[in-house]
Order: structure tokens, then C-alpha cells, then sequence
């Protein structure tokens, strides 16, 4: 009988500290929908807020209102950007002037190139 009372204790313990670490290891989901989108795109972890204020397709370029660009330790302006992968410059053109985008940019052979741009999330 004192056997079966130890197996059991032992068994019984060894299942609570499985359940402890299945516990600590379960990961958590956000709230609501609302807060992830709260969020930057992961590829814009870094980019810039802007509003887009003329665009350009023929000549490959847009005109941002932009806050500070980290990357290029510039201060937020109004300023003309090129807009060299075409891939990009096709989904800028489905977007307005007065569009909220986060975007980066890149300085190459002297010109300011925007590199990634995605709408910006409404907060």
C-alpha cells in the first residue's frame, strides 16, 4: 500500500511540473484584432511616416511630407524622392495625394531613392 501511495505522489507531481512548463511555454495572442494592426508591416519596422503630397509616374518621382528618416539622419521636410523598382512605383500610383504611407528610403549616387513603402495603418 506505502508503494502505490509513492507511485502515485510521484506520478502526480511529475504530471503537475509537465503542466507547469506547458504552461510557461504557451504563447500569447493580442487582444483584438485592432492592436497588431496598431502596428508597423515587419519590413517597415524601421521606415518613416510620410504623406504623400504629388506623384510623378512618368518621371519616376514622389513628393513626400516625411517626419524624421532615421537611416539617413534626416529631419522630417517636404521633399522630392526617385522611385527606381518599377514594382514599386506601380503601387504607389494606386495610392492619393494626401495618403498616409511609412516608407525607406536609401541615398544612391547622390539621389534619395525610395526602397519600401506600404499605406499606413489607421491609428
Amino acid at each position: 500500500m506505502k508503494s502505490l501511495k509513492l507511485i502515485t505522489a510521484f506520478f502526480l507531481s511529475t504530471a503537475l511540473v509537465a503542466f507547469g512548463v506547458m504552461a510557461q511555454t504557451t504563447t500569447t495572442v493580442p487582444a483584438s484584432k485592432d492592436a497588431a494592426a496598431t502596428e508597423k508591416p515587419a519590413a517597415m519596422k524601421d521606415g518613416a511616416d510620410a504623406e504623400i503630397r504629388k506623384f510623378d509616374k512618368d518621371a519616376k518621382k514622389i513628393t513626400l511630407k516625411h517626419g524624421p528618416i532615421k537611416n539617413l539622419d534626416m529631419p522630417g521636410m517636404t521633399m522630392v524622392f526617385q522611385v527606381k523598382d518599377t514594382g514599386l512605383l506601380d503601387k504607389l500610383a494606386l495610392l492619393a495625394i494626401g495618403d498616409k504611407i511609412v516608407f525607406t528610403a536609401e541615398q544612391q549616387q547622390g539621389a534619395y531613392v525610395v526602397t519600401g513603402a506600404e499605406k499606413a495603418v489607421a491609428k
